[in-house]
């Protein structure tokens, strides 16, 4: 099993090897390109976004800021908005459904380290999928740890830490995150 596939399968990897520090700058590059774009440009912004993005609907808004790792494990479903300075560290699938709303200062980490100091400082790593359903609000300054799903309808309010599953049709918030109130279906 290569690198790559022990990554995608969410076993422990080294990220260093050629391939995936090359897929890396491949995607840096285009994020850099992005991020000096005029917000005048929108045809080149939304062509590099499909360039760069695993899968996307046909209408999104991606503002400025945006940093991910490789691009290509990053699904953004229909009338996705992120708003400035979004970090999506795609080691994993991150996947994001239909009518989701992301405020300024976002993580959405997949990435992470073995606790264990030995195994941590060999360099390994492992990464593991973030699901956001659709219609979903997430407040400004909030992180999403690797393997967590948000349900449909759900609101993540500011400054929260998610590091476990929410359901759908809530309202979550805190460090660590954890559900308010439940929401009324309409």
């Amino acid at each position: 099993m290569t690198e790559k596939e022990k990554m995608l399968a969410g076993l422990l990897y080294d990220p260093c090897i050629n391939l995936l520090a090359n897929e890396r700058l491949y995607a840096q590059d285009i994020c850099f390109q992005l991020n000096q774009l005029s917000p005048l440009a929108e045809n080149q912004r939304q062509h590099l976004f499909k360039k760069l993005l695993g899968k996307t609907g046909q209408q999104f808004t991606i503002m400025p800021g945006f940093q991910c790792d490789y691009g290509y494990n990053i699904e953004i479903g229909e009338n996705f908005f992120a708003n400035f300075n979004c970090i999506m560290l795609d080691a994993a699938k991150i996947s994001f459904g239909d009518n989701v709303l992301v405020a300024p200062n976002c993580g959405f980490y997949t990435s992470g380290h073995p606790i264990d100091s030995q195994t941590r400082n060999s360099g390994l790593e492992f990464a593991k999928p973030i699901t956001v359903g659709n219609n979903v609000w997430i407040g400004g300054n909030v992180i999403v740890l690797p393997n967590v799903t948000i349900g449909d309808n759900s609101v993540i309010a500011a400054g929260s830490i998610v590091d476990r599953d929410i359901p759908s049709n809530v309202v979550a918030m805190g460090s660590p995150c954890r559900v308010h109130k439940t929401l009324k279906e309409y």
